[in-house]
């Protein structure tokens, strides 16, 4: 039986950290109350976005909507790569079928790497877990912004 059919996973929302070498991944609860980490996509310098491997991803999770981090300047203005995540999301959208929002990201990578050195961690050691956690800071705060 899949989630579908038990009626749960409808409200799964994968939170997304598209970075420039790894992509941080973060699931959200049944109920879309709750964000967790879901591991990283290493990305491959000249080579295509992983969107496939994102959106396989995504399906294994159970998600059936994305949040994706945009990264806007101090002034809140696109950048270079919020163009990018601008065209993949909506790529995902168009290949998915699925709901594909954009929050500011805005500060989410430097929480992620605090809550590491706060847990006695080095972010430097840790890349991926620090893209995952910021994926879960910016899922939660899109989650906490629903209610």
């Amino acid at each position: 039986m899949t989630d579908a059919e038990r009626g749960e996973g409808e409200r799964r929302v994968i939170g997304v950290d598209w970075g420039e070498k790894r992509i941080g991944i973060s699931i959200s609860d049944p109920r879309g109350k709750l964000a967790a980490p879901a591991g990283f996509l290493t990305r491959r310098a000249g080579k295509r976005p992983p969107i496939a491997k994102l959106i396989e991803r995504a399906k294994e999770l159970g998600a059936h909507a994305f949040i994706f981090g945009l990264p806007l300047d101090g002034n809140g203005d696109d950048t270079p790569r919020a163009t990018e995540v601008r065209a993949v999301a909506a790529e995902v959208g168009r290949r998915t079928g699925f709901r594909v929002d954009l929050v500011d990201e805005r500060f989410t990578t430097s929480a992620a790497r605090r809550a590491v050195r706060v847990m006695g961690g080095r972010p430097e050691e840790r890349p991926g877990q620090v893209d995952a956690l910021a994926a879960t800071v910016l899922l939660q705060h899109a989650l906490d912004h629903r209610r």
